[in-house]
């Protein structure tokens, strides 16, 4: 009796290694540690990233290379906002002291989740401190390489 390997469908759940790199480097990695578990359909990556899984049989280990904006999008200034510094407050993020290229991070509107922004400036008026916040993805714009490595797929 002879068995083929199960391969990556929509709403395939996975259990999986996998790498994001950019032209800086490595963004995200579980190589170095626990294996990612994941349902393909559910938003955990970027359309993009579950295209290029699907029909990838279990036990793949491969790099993807995606072009410029294909993995997250390209860049977007509507992604970049000001805030008060008491919306920071407000929203749960603690008053502290920051700097420019630190990530905040903030809860999801229904409280599950989180999401980062990068601080890009801080501004100082009569009407109170703010700080310009970048809510693209780090890897937004950028060729992509996605190493995956499939240990299983149900």
């Amino acid at each position: 009796m002879t068995s083929t390997a199960a391969s990556v469908q929509p709403g395939s759940f996975l259990t999986l290694h996998y790498r994001l790199s950019g032209p800086a480097g490595v963004v995200v990695s579980t190589f170095e540690g626990s294996p990612a578990t994941l349902t393909l359909g559910t938003g955990q990556l970027s359309p993009a990233l579950e295209a290029a899984l699907l029909g990838l049989a279990e036990g793949t280990h491969t790099t993807l290379d995606l072009p410029a904006g294909a993995a997250f999008g390209e860049r977007s200034a509507d992604m970049q906002q000001w805030l008060a510094r008491q919306e920071l407050i407000d929203m749960g993020v603690e008053d502290e002291q920051y700097a420019v290229g630190d990530v905040l991070h903030f809860p999801t509107p229904d409280g599950d989740g989180q999401f980062g922004g990068v601080i890009l400036e801080f501004r100082t008026s009569a009407k109170g401190d703010a700080v310009k916040l970048d809510f693209n993805h780090p890897l937004a714009g950028q060729p992509v390489s996605f190493e995956v490595q499939l240990i299983g797929v149900l």
